[in-house]
């Protein structure tokens, strides 16, 4: 193995795209192959990166909500195709909107806008892969009621019934549409469980993998002071400037809610041990199981087709289909790496990747907002070059 390319890869990044930091950790076979950082935590430039800088997470936290909601379905809890409101009764009966068409700038249905009753219910699958009709307006009149009503109080539960209440864009079934699929899941996991859903994570998953630094709430002084600078790129611009808040803030809702969808920060140690666990077929480095064999090949699989597959085709990821909350490599011209290869992505440019096949980890993270050329141009860079190097 040689990672000299990637190394120096990581390091062209500022100078290319003007990344303020980056992050990368390998694992093949439970062991470190590659841990590389550049660039400054802080606005500032003062302060390097570091083992305990704190990243974002947004969407890579699907994964983990995912392997969650897979740990129930093995012990009998929770079965796929079961109907979601056997365990949210609020989500009984759905309304949808008459009409939505997916185009940028995105203008959300709201409950004022001509709707009709769902044809389907949503099942625990349809949230899994995206295709429960839901959308991802996190400042939907209902959300900011109640944010609200509850003086910013408001638990996952609570806030979870809140979406209930927001127009699906599609009917459940029928169409690939990223949306609230996983926030819901988060409260699924609490029914079912009987735990909060940050507590369930603890006994599950990161207690058992010896993980400690995974967290929902930061906003106290031995965390946010650890918690990279984040950034926002400029639409139709190459600027990058300091983060508002306006978009990143939202996934929060609340004080007190903990979004399966978005929610985490964690350091790159601690991403990286929990995906190392998926790639050895779901046991950690430590001998712990948090899945079964089984559980991690259904990862593998995709559930985009016909529709489903034109639908997710918009989001760019080349040579993949989408399955339980995961990308799916189904092409192999397309990529380095094997299909079935499996993992996500974060807003701010988080990107996981699992190979179950050949043992194999990537985490990468930096902190920018809006910066649409890290999903096209360097994550598949870092993934193809991870690859020609560990083939050194």
């Amino acid at each position: 193995m040689n990672f000299n390319k990637l190394r120096e890869y990581m390091d062209s990044l500022h100078k290319e795209y003007g990344v303020p930091a980056a992050a990368c950790r390998i694992t093949k076979d439970h062991q470190v192959v590659f841990n590389h950082m550049t660039g400054y935590s802080d606005f500032e430039k003062t302060v390097p990166l570091s083992e305990d800088t704190l990243f974002r997470l947004f969407s890579a936290t699907k994964v983990v909500t995912m392997t969650a909601v897979l740990q129930l379905v093995e012990k009998g809890k929770l079965g796929l195709y079961d109907e979601v409101y056997r365990y949210l009764p609020e989500f009984g009966h759905m309304m949808v909107a008459d009409s939505f068409e997916f185009k940028f700038p995105i203008k959300w249905p709201k409950s004022t806008d001509r709707c009709h009753l769902a044809h389907n219910s949503i099942r625990i699958i349809d949230l899994m892969t995206m295709t429960a009709g839901l959308s991802y307006d996190t400042h939907s009149d209902e959300l900011m009621e109640i944010k609200r009503h509850s003086n910013n109080q408001a638990s996952t539960r609570e806030v979870v019934a809140a979406i209930a209440k927001m127009p699906l864009v599609y009917e459940p079934r029928t169409r690939y549409s990223y949306g609230l699929g996983h926030d819901v899941l988060a409260a699924v996991v609490e029914v079912v469980s009987g735990q909060k859903f940050s507590d369930y994570l603890k006994d599950n998953i990161f207690d058992p993998l010896g993980i400690k630094d995974f967290y929902f709430h930061w906003d106290y002084k031995n965390l946010s002071d650890r918690i990279c600078a984040l950034y926002t790129g400029v639409f139709g611009s190459d600027e990058i400037k300091p983060d508002d808040g306006f978009m990143s803030d939202s996934f929060k809702v609340t004080a007190n809610y903990e979004s399966g969808g978005a929610g985490l920060a964690g350091t790159a140690e601690a991403y990286s041990t929990f995906i190392d666990a998926l790639s050895n077929n779901g046991v950690g480095a430590n001998g712990a199981r948090i899945l079964s064999e089984e559980s991690v090949k259904l990862f593998t699989i995709p559930y985009t087709t016909g529709q489903m597959s034109k639908d997710f085709a918009a989001s760019g990821k080349i040579g993949y289909e989408y399955g339980l909350g995961v990308r799916v490599l189904v092409e192999q011209n397309a990529s380095k790496s094997p299909v079935g290869e499996f993992g996500w992505d974060g807003a701010a440019g988080a990107y996981a990747l699992v190979d179950p096949f050949n043992h194999i980890s990537i985490f990468y993270a930096q902190h920018i907002m809006n910066f649409i050329k890290v999903y096209s141009e360097i994550h598949p860079k870092i993934r193809d070059l991870a690859y020609e190097c560990m083939n050194e």
